[in-house]
């Protein structure tokens, strides 16, 4: 099939490239755009009770505020606040100017902290859509611009914190973090390539072709959002764009290193392109197969943000593997020897490789290779075990900007958890209104729930007062784990508990909106690693041939993703005595460690198959493999890995861990489980290992012609 395939490209190129080029171009122009939702909240099933909390929130105060600034006032000496401080600030909080989507700003005596320390001055926004964020990102710029004037000569000083004040201050360092990752990303690939093959054309025909079949992909999943009806999140272009380059360079590697395999061995450009995407046609269709199956298993899970992300990559990568049997085949045969221009190494065989050497120990003790490598990935593994979930972003974020030193300010008079209070929705079950004899006993029921450090007065609905708010102002990091797991565990139920008869309380906020999104991730995760197993154990089955193979390749996988979580916890927790890591971590390891990750154990025991094929014994077809395949894997594995590492260039400790955590995952992929690992299983199950359909089975040492038409 693949060799047919091949021979098409070769005989018709230019008829290849432009029939790629006018579907390109029609689905680029004619496709609609993908939309996308930037409120996670969104994504979370209606049972859960944070998201029944913001439905109520919108029945009763439909203009609440979505975002807050705080203006945190301290005077300059460090001494309390006098009454005529107080004073002043309140005269300063009603000359400050209200610019769009501030809708009040609020201070006065109750505002200031027990302590006298402290006065916040109250800054609610309005308003969600992107053009709305960048006016509240302005408004916090129009106030830190006019607060200086007002507070001239009266010994106090302000600063502005909160969420969206942090966004301003981070803004440029995120803009700035994204630009040095984008421009180290194609810096280190195009300058790994070079180094490989030394050719510039080389380097440069996988950015290219890459950077078309994003337009190309996003435009089919435009396609598909409108038929089956879902929308992405922020986040989605770039994962995809990281997908697309991390397989795509794989599969390129892949073709490239057969093919320039092909022409050290005699052949012509034409015969061995064929040869190429005959040999690798099977890998790579196979390795697409299963990162997709991989990806489209996310459609399992209860967050309706993978309901998007499950079919948008696994049609990026479907459209990748077509362009890499298809496109770029038909480009190479074109250039033929000279894509490796100026370079002339291509036509030796190299002597004494690295790949020759770790071939040879692999296969001359298969056993000892197998206990030190496997052992290895279950000592990392072991991290799982104290992995802790972070959701507090603004602990990442640099602590020198005037947001999170407005935050330290606060924390001298305030509890920590005043900036993020758990808002808790009291709704009449009969009907009638609230009385506030019952919100009076509610608030005080709640000064006594677990972790509670204060309670703001209760807030009638606007729109019915059947529905009322009451704020909980926690003790501790409102973002940090153990508040998350707090609310879920201890704070739900006794508010629960203390809502008054006829009543029912509903605990939402950004805490209780984490503590749903653990749960629920928790539960998809369960689900989506067993079924996504089984299905790469059945491609790997129809590929091979093999029952047994799977049984050893897929535990390796899964072990290597769990070493994957380990070894960032065991640095970043451990070494870096950080709280936890990324919530997002284990989902993020599942499509860039586990899916894409599979890709270099198909390569490699696609090559121990045609070791085996040639007549050669267990042992030294497993040497072979190493020697041939694995080359294609060490710089596939470096150039996917250097992609993420340098996400670590970010002063971001979200960006830092995920960057890590792919790059150790990778290189423990390509280096461990596919260089040693899974060849010195197999060197040691021997025969067995290709049962029942045998596909080991000797056949005519000299490689069989394809028949080319002519041309």
């Amino acid at each position: 099939m693949f060799g047919r395939l091949g021979n098409a490209v070769v005989k018709h190129p230019w008829w290849t490239i432009a029939a790629w080029l006018v579907v390109a171009v029609l689905v680029i122009v004619l496709s609609p755009k993908l939309e996308t939702e930037s409120d996670q909240s969104n994504f979370l099933p209606s049972k859960y009770e944070s998201l029944q909390a913001a439905e109520i929130s919108a029945q009763a105060f439909p203009q609440t505020e979505t975002v807050s600034a705080m203006i945190v006032v301290t005077r300059t000496d460090g001494k309390p606040l006098t009454d005529q401080d107080v004073a002043k600030t309140t005269q300063v909080a009603q000359a400050l100017p209200k610019p769009e989507m501030v809708a009040q700003i609020v201070t006065g005596p109750q505002a200031v902290s027990p302590n006298k320390q402290v006065q916040v001055i109250n800054v609610p926004m309005t308003g969600e859509s992107l053009e709305d964020q960048q006016k509240q990102l302005d408004a916090v710029r129009d106030l830190r611009e006019a607060l200086p004037g007002q507070l001239q000569g009266s010994g106090l000083q302000a600063k502005i914190g909160g969420d969206i004040a942090s966004w301003v201050d981070n803004e440029e360092s995120f803009n700035r973090a994204f630009a040095i990752v984008g421009a180290a990303t194609f810096v280190l690939i195009i300058g790994l390539i070079l180094v490989i093959f030394r050719a510039p054309l080389a380097a440069i025909i996988p950015i290219v072709v890459i950077t078309v079949v994003m337009e190309v992909a996003m435009g089919l999943i435009g396609i598909a959002s409108k038929l089956m009806g879902f929308s992405g999140d922020d986040q989605l272009q770039t994962i995809i764009l990281i997908v697309l380059f991390g397989i795509g360079a794989d599969y390129y590697l892949f073709l490239m290193f057969r093919f320039r395999e092909r022409l050290r061995a005699g052949d012509d450009k034409r015969t061995a392109m064929i040869l190429a995407v005959e040999r690798v046609g099977e890998v790579i269709s196979s390795a697409a197969a299963a990162v997709a199956a991989a990806f489209l298993v996310l459609l399992l899970a209860a967050f309706g943000v993978f309901s998007a992300w499950g079919p948008s990559l696994a049609i990026a990568v479907v459209v990748m593997a077509i362009t890499s049997l298809t496109l770029i085949p038909a480009i190479i045969v074109l250039l033929g020897a000279k894509v490796f221009w100026p370079s002339k190494s291509w036509q030796q065989e190299p002597k004494a490789s690295t790949a020759r050497k770790v071939g040879a120990f692999v296969g001359a003790k298969p056993l000892v290779v197998a206990l030190v490598s496997g052992g290895l990935l279950a000592a990392l593994a072991s991290g799982v075990l104290m992995f802790k979930a972070d959701y507090d972003f603004q602990a990442g974020f640099p602590q020198d900007t005037e947001s999170a030193k407005a935050l330290k300010d606060m924390e001298r008079g305030f509890p920590v958890g005043l900036t993020t209070p758990v808002q808790v929705y009291l709704k009449s079950e009969s009907g009638a209104d609230l009385t506030p004899e019952q919100l009076s006993a509610f608030a005080e029921a709640a000064k006594g729930a677990p972790g509670v450090g204060a309670v703001q007065p209760p807030i009638p609905g606007e729109k019915t007062k059947t529905i009322a708010r009451v704020d909980l102002v926690l003790k501790e990091n409102p973002l940090g784990n153990d508040a998350i797991s707090l609310v879920k565990d201890d704070l739900r139920p006794a508010v629960h508990k203390a809502a008054p008869e006829g009543t029912r309380a509903y605990v939402g906020g950004t805490t209780a909106l984490f503590a749903d999104i653990n749960e629920v991730n928790n539960r998809d995760l369960s689900v989506i690693l067993p079924v996504a197993a089984l299905l790469i154990a059945l491609i790997l089955a129809l590929q091979l041939r093999s029952l047994v193979a799977p049984l050893y390749l897929v535990p390796a996988v899964l072990l290597g993703f769990a070493a994957t979580i380990g070894a960032t916890v065991y640095v970043f927790q451990g070494l870096l005595d950080k709280p936890g890591v990324t919530f997002q971590l284990p989902i993020i390891m599942y499509l860039f460690v586990l899916a894409i990750g599979t890709d270099y154990n198909i390569l490699m025991t696609a090559r121990l198959r045609e070791e085996a094929r040639e007549g050669h014994d267990p042992r030294r077809a497993a040497a072979l493999a190493v020697e041939h395949g694995g080359p294609t894997v060490m710089a596939a594995g470096v150039i996917l890995a250097g992609t993420f590492a340098v996400m670590m260039l970010a002063p971001v400790a979200m960006m830092q861990q995920m960057g890590f955590g792919v790059a150790i995952g990778i290189m423990l992929a390509a280096f461990v489980m596919s260089m040693f690992l899974v060849p010195a299983v197999t060197a040691m199950l021997g025969h067995a290992a290709w049962w029942p359909g045998h596909g080991d089975r000797s056949k005519a040492k000299t490689e069989p012609r394809p028949e080319l038409v002519e041309h």
